[in-house]
């Protein structure tokens, strides 16, 4: 809780009601303004009269309000102040110090210091040209002579809060700031309700902790000064939890906290929720111009442009010379696409004030949409002229120089941007894409990744981050950022960026032998008609590898399933169903003993037993030669069926041959004798020999042409 809760709301009352006595008398007209709107949000709190106990127990400050407005003024100065006093109301400011030149008493002396920087200001600011700097050295000097009085005055301590407080703005105007903050705070001090003092202050705080540090008293108005400071610095969270406070305390009927809240929500690109609070403002105080300026931005981001033409006759209807009015007028013409006549606006309102930041920030942003570099670049360092804490102007000065390809400038500006919205992923991007084009990627990937970690407000960052790791040659990380960037849902609002994404993962999955994933990226970007022809190309190339694919699959199912029953073949071949092999030397021993148990023995010669023995030899030679040729035929049908023979069948059947025909040729010998035996079983051994030799050749050779037939 605040630490002025405790205070209570009638007080509060009191003290605005003689603040703005006090400022109006002196002709501080923005501070009585300010006073007096804060006032009237405690129209319920009753100070004059009535049962309440704070109401009915008076203090010394509560005097009738003629005796206030004639306080500080000496009985013998009124014809001089009052005369003084209307020249002011009126703008005559030279008239109006003249006419009090000589009064001692502190607020006709004030009067006539107030109107004579009054008349210097109005005299510089009228001579101010467009191309002119409003901080030229020579614009200045006519200051210097009424800081010496004032300097004077000072130090014979003549200055009461109100005269500090102009001695703080006109060192301010010099940029003597130190000296101005101290003077500021010191008038501050002494005159607590001046909110002017607050409002010069506040420009020279850079940070959260000066401001924390300043000794400005326990007033309950320095919470106001801390929250306008907190937005300032564009500390929005801070500023809005204090707003929210004051509206607690007792302060919720105040149009004062109502707009610093939808300017709050405006900074927070709460478009929506700032939008309702500035339309419940206008209808509560529906000839209010104050802000309408940022209404006017809040509809435009919004493109209603029936509400911006609405709000345009509105405020022209108000007062057509106000320089808000001027800025909701170019900024409807801005909407429209018209940016010369835009800019004829903004230049009507810089004539009005030559200090209006809103009108040189935007004047800057129509001369970008017509490619005028340079002009841009002079309406934006005017802005940073008026208010050095402006990012939107250091942020346009970076874009300019991007655009005429000065990356280390637009790199400086785009830092001090940064530096002033820490928080605000724009200033990131830009400085990640500065950083990209100096060829310093490693910074480049921080800012991205940084500006995605606070939240990324035009949901960008990611698609940049893909593009420069596919740069790279990282593509396993493009691609997971490309993946990431197009399930985003404000990924939808850059058709050409999504469908960039889109096609470079089709590219990559089809690569990857991946195709139902590449069809799925490839088919999203036929919605688009820069991508169509590519990806219908893509999609082709997709459904050819398909299918040689699947081509390629079968063909091997089918040579496997053919090796496969090729060889259950073999081994059906390998195993034929042939008779037993018979040794050679079983044959020779079954004619032996045929010979000896033959039932008839014939006698006979020696000669007649040669002949005898000639003859098996031959009958056996022929039985021999005529049965090795149903072996030959085999062989050649089996090698007309694609299969290979054994030899040792071959030799199996020549020795069963063989066998049969020997008792046919035991038969014809009747008598023989052990020489005759042993003369039987050389020849036929010799025979055996032979026809197996025979054989042999022949299966090699078989065997060659089943191998050529295998090879084909």
């Amino acid at each position: 809780m605040l630490d002025f809760f405790n205070v209570c709301m009638p007080e509060v009352k009191r003290e605005l009601r003689r603040g703005i006595i006090e400022c109006s008398k002196r002709g501080l007209l923005h501070t009585t303004k300010w006073l007096a709107e804060m006032h009237h949000g405690l129209s319920e709190v009753n100070i004059d009269g009535g049962t309440n106990e704070a109401a009915a127990a008076p203090t010394t400050a509560d005097q009738s309000f003629s005796e206030s407005q004639l306080e500080g003024i000496a009985p013998s100065e009124y014809s001089e102040y009052f005369l003084a006093k209307s020249y002011y109301d009126v703008r005559e400011y030279e008239r109006a110090a003249h006419a009090v030149r000589n009064c001692e008493s502190s607020v006709p002396r004030f009067l006539h210091l107030y109107s004579t920087y009054m008349a210097k200001e109005k005299r510089r600011l009228d001579s101010t040209t467009d191309q002119a700097n409003l901080n030229e050295p020579n614009q200045m000097k006519d200051l210097t002579d009424l800081l010496a009085i004032l300097k004077a005055e000072y130090g014979r301590s003549r200055l009461d809060g109100y005269g500090i407080y102009l001695y703080g703005v006109v060192l301010k105007a010099l940029n003597l700031n130190k000296s101005a903050e101290e003077m500021l705070i010191a008038s501050i001090r002494l005159c607590p309700m001046l909110w002017s003092s607050y409002l010069e202050l506040s420009p020279l705080i850079m940070e959260k902790k000066k401001l924390l540090s300043l000794q400005l008293g326990n007033h309950w108005m320095t919470h106001f000064f801390q929250a306008h400071t907190y937005l300032e610095l564009y500390l929005n969270d801070d500023g809005l939890k204090i707003y929210e406070e004051l509206q607690s305390a007792g302060f919720s009927k105040s149009i004062y906290l109502t707009a610093q809240m939808a300017l709050v929500y405006h900074n927070k690109r709460d478009v929506d929720k700032a939008i309702e609070l500035y339309q419940a403002l206008l209808e509560s105080d529906p000839y209010r111009l104050d802000n309408v300026d940022t209404y006017s931005n809040l509809l435009f981001v919004k493109e209603m442009k029936t509400e911006m033409a609405q709000l345009a006759h509105k405020a022209v209807s108000i007062n057509k010379y106000r320089p808000e009015t001027c800025c909701v007028i170019g900024n409807y013409y801005s909407i429209r696409c018209d940016h010369q006549v835009a800019i004829s606006y903004f230049q009507r309102a810089l004539k009005l004030n030559p200090k209006y930041l809103a009108a040189w920030t935007l004047m800057g942003h129509e001369f970008m949409e017509l490619k005028n570099t340079n002009a841009a670049i002079q309406s934006y360092r005017k802005a940073v002229e008026v208010n050095k804490r402006d990012y939107r102007a250091w942020y346009g000065l970076g874009q300019a120089y991007e655009i005429i390809k000065m990356h280390y400038y637009s790199l400086y500006y785009f830092k001090i941007a940064h530096q002033l919205r820490p928080y605000d992923s724009r200033m990131l991007v830009a400085l990640g894409e500065t950083y990209e084009k100096l060829d310093k990627c490693e910074n480049a990937v921080k800012c991205y990744w940084k500006a995605i970690d606070v939240g990324d407000i035009e949901g960008i960052a990611m698609y940049k981050l893909a593009s420069l790791h596919e740069r790279l040659g990282d593509h396993e990380t493009a691609v997971h950022c490309y993946i990431m960037y197009c399930e985003d849902e404000r990924a939808v609002t850059d058709k050409q960026c999504l469908y960039q994404g889109f096609i470079t993962l089709a590219n990559y999955y089809e690569k990857k032998g991946e195709y139902e994933r590449a069809a799925y990226y490839a088919y999203k970007c036929l919605d688009s008609e820069d991508r169509k022809t590519e990806a219908k190309a893509l999609l082709k190339v997709i459904d050819w590898k398909r299918n040689a694919e699947k081509k390629s699959k079968s063909t091997l199912t089918v040579v496997a399933n053919a090796e496969t029953s090729s060889d259950s073949s073999d081994m059906e071949w390998e195993m034929p169903d042939v008779k037993p092999r018979v040794p050679l030397t079983s044959i020779a021993s079954t004619a032996l003993t045929t010979a000896a148990t033959a039932t008839t023995v014939t006698t006979t010669t020696a000669a007649a037993t040669s002949a005898s023995a000639t003859n098996a030899t031959t009958s056996l030679s022929t039985s021999s030669s005529s049965r090795s040729q149903p072996s030959r035929s085999l062989a050649e049908g089996v090698r007309r069926s694609g299969t290979r023979p054994l030899a040792s069948s071959s030799m199996s059947i020549i020795a069963s041959t063989s066998a049969t025909g020997t008792p046919a040729a035991s038969s014809t010998i009747t008598t023989t004798t052990a020489a005759a035996s042993s003369t039987t079983t050389s020849a036929l051994e010799e025979t055996m020999n032979a026809s197996n030799a025979a054989n042999n050749q022949q299966t090699d050779e078989d065997d060659m042409e089943i191998l050529s037939v295998f090879i084909d």
